[in-house]
This record gives C-alpha cells, structure tokens and sequence, in this order.
C-alpha cells in the first residue's frame, strides 16, 4: 500500500455549519490536529486550513478546506498539487449516510455515493477515484427528501456523542493505515461501535 502523505477533513465554513452532521470529517481532522497540538493556519493559497504533523512517527499534512462542501475539490487538489501526493497518498474523511452514527470504515476507492464534497474531489484529481476515504456515520433521515435538512443539522446529544467517539477510534486505528495495513486497520475500527 502506497504510505498516506496527505488527510483532508470535508465539511462547510463558517460558525453556523459547526458541529453539523455534514462536518464530520473537518471534526476528524481537528480533533487530530488539537491531538499533535498543532493548530491548522488559513492557507489561501490551498483554500483551506493547513497544517503538517508527525502523529505516530508519520509526516502528515492536513487539510480543511474553507470552500462549500461541493467545492472540495478545489482545496484538495492544490495542496496535492503543491506537495505531489498522489490521489492514492490522500485520505478523505468525511461523514456517511449509509452507516449509522457510532460506527466508520476505512475504504480505498469507488465511487462518490451522492457526496457532494466526494463528487467534486474525483475530477479534481483527475477522476482518480483511489484515494482513501474515511466514513463516518451520521445516519440516514429516511427519505431521500430530508437528507439536506439532516445533514446540515446539529445531531442529537446521544449521536454527537457517538460520532466524536468514532472520531477517536478512528485516530487510534490511523496508526495502523499509515504502517500500510489497510486489513488490520479496518479490522480494528469496523468492529468498533459506539451504538
């Protein structure tokens, strides 16, 4: 497995979109970053929140990108650019319909499953669909009509509890995926639940 060089964290900007079901993975990447106490510093020039970090003895950039979630690609694809991580060097984390809140998976590859910021990402590195993705879940509304009000909504107490747990089992198993074990790492965090 090619070594992981770049960690982007998908969600939307500014102080009404905090804490949202739909940035999970800038929570993921935030809470990584507060863990190496390294703060993220606003990079223009990578339309995002930047910053570099050793966690577990592995040089890391992060990436928050400070676009709209269906601009992702934008950030994603100039700090890539800058650096020359390939598409399989890059680990997206960002939240997911399909599995329940108290839960993630580690994946490599596919497509965008309807997710806007994943949907932007893969032209932007030149439909270069194998990079990494971590999803974490935030549950399904039920119906397809309600997912944009869900997703930009503050979870409940019980799942924002869930979900920052399945931040930190996430960032526990990272160490793992980094080594190039991609089987033990989702191993470790797939029979993880916070449910």
């Amino acid at each position: 497995m090619t070594a992981i060089k770049l960690i982007a964290g998908l969600g939307n900007p500014g102080s009404e979109y905090r804490g949202t079901r739909h940035n999970a993975g800038a929570d993921f990447v935030e809470e990584l970053a507060r863990q190496c106490s390294t703060p993220l510093q606003a990079e223009s020039k990578f339309f995002g929140l930047a910053g570099r970090v050793n966690y577990a003895g592995y040089d890391l950039r992060l990436i928050i990108p400070t676009t709209f979630m269906n601009r992702s690609g934008k950030a994603v694809a100039a700090i890539a650019s800058f650096y020359k991580i390939a598409p399989e060097e890059i680990l997206i984390a960002h939240d997911e319909l399909d599995i329940p809140a108290g839960t993630a998976r580690f994946k490599q590859g596919g497509g965008h499953g309807g997710h806007n910021g994943l949907r932007d990402i893969v032209p932007a590195l030149g439909n270069n669909k194998n990079f990494h993705r971590l999803r974490i879940g935030i549950d399904h509304p039920g119906h397809a009509s309600k997912v944009s009000g869900y997703v930009l909504s503050q979870p409940s107490q019980v799942d924002r509890t869930r979900i920052e747990a399945c931040i930190d089992e996430a960032i526990a198993a990272l160490p793992l995926l980094l080594s190039g074990d991609a089987t033990k790492a989702m191993t470790r965090l797939h029979s993880f639940s916070a449910a």
